[in-house]
């Protein structure tokens, strides 16, 4: 059967364009792209920081040798040659420590920022694009979850049991996932009446080529947007069961933990056990939701970085090599 001659939908927020009966990319700022990204100040300013953490925690350890082993004849030793941010009360390593806790917390981030996206996508997705009957029930199974309060419930789970990180992710990605496939879900209500919809249904797509090749693609934007600020909750998260003493057990390390015994001994006039710990998690966290919502502004179209360089160009301030683009 012959593909219908259908003229592509004006350009606009978040409409997709039509090649050969196949969706390419979205006119507005529906998709991203690495261009944007790249262009983009808030984001790379945040992809920075977040690599450089990465390096540290990862990295780090193989450069800066340390000790985990509990030390009384270091205990609450101030910074000083051989260490460079001190000790805390059982003689480890403040350095070192920061560099593993950080491990934990990434590797708990992104495994619950990408799993319960992955899910959600898929959800949302298959929710939005068969509708009635199917779509009121998992809506409902959404609802239900979302009556949940997460961290009460996660606090709750924690005082009653005693969790691994494993067992923390788990209980996250199965908390985190029912609030973004409503986001996804109502973008793929959008895109249903579209014109390739249609083009798609008449070649005879099934509903199921349709969300594979064109629904799920289509909302991959909205999908790492949420993923980054999922990472950012998960760390705050984990940090958080830790200060209020509810985390893993030791020899379990995590900014959260560091910043529990750091408190304990902060009226002792032992800084150095509170400050590092709590600025690198506000760094990280931020630096997250920094590149979260300047994905979000490329997503919505809201390109700053290209409207104060079309200024600078009408005040003739850029190089000459810009000039004439």
């Amino acid at each position: 059967m012959a593909a219908p001659d259908l003229a592509p939908p004006a350009p606009g927020p978040g409409v997709p364009l039509i090649e050969g009966g196949e969706v390419t990319a979205a006119a507005g700022g529906a998709q991203l792209s690495l261009a944007a990204f790249l262009h983009n100040r808030r984001a790379m300013a945040g992809t920075i920081i977040i690599v450089a953490m990465g390096l540290f925690c990862f990295v780090g350890p193989l450069f800066y040798h340390f000790s985990t082993a509990v030390n009384p004849t270091l205990q609450n030793d101030p910074p000083g040659a051989g260490m460079p941010l001190g000790t805390d009360g059982y003689g480890i390593d403040i350095l070192g420590r920061l560099m593993q806790g950080g491990q934990s917390s990434l590797e708990l981030g992104f495994a619950v920022g990408i799993a319960s996206t992955l899910i959600a996508l898929v959800y949302g997705a298959v929710s939005g694009i068969y509708g009635g009957v199917v779509d009121a029930i998992m809506m409902r199974v959404v609802d239900t979850l979302l009556a949940v309060p997460t961290f009460i419930l996660l606090i709750i789970v924690a005082s009653m049991f005693t969790l691994s990180l494993p067992a923390i992710i788990l209980i996250l990605i199965a908390l985190s996932w029912a609030d973004i496939s409503r986001l996804v879900r109502g973008q793929v209500l959008q895109l249903r009446p579209r014109a390739f919809v249609d083009a798609a249904t008449s070649m005879g797509a099934t509903r199921w080529r349709i969300l594979t090749r064109h629904m799920v693609p289509n909302t991959l934007g909205i999908s790492v947007v949420t993923a980054t600020f999922g990472i950012a909750d998960s760390i705050y998260a984990l940090s958080a069961l830790s200060f209020l003493g509810i985390g893993p057990p030791p020899p379990f390390a995590d900014w959260g933990t560091m910043l529990t015994g750091g408190v304990d001994n902060l009226f002792n006039g032992y800084w150095w056990q509170v400050y590092p710990p709590l600025i690198v998690l506000v760094i990280v966290v931020v630096a997250f939701r920094q590149v979260g919502d300047a994905l979000n502004d490329i997503v919505s179209g809201n390109r700053t970085s290209g409207s104060r360089r079309r200024v600078r160009k009408r005040l003739g301030v850029v190089p000459l090599s810009s000039r004439y683009e």
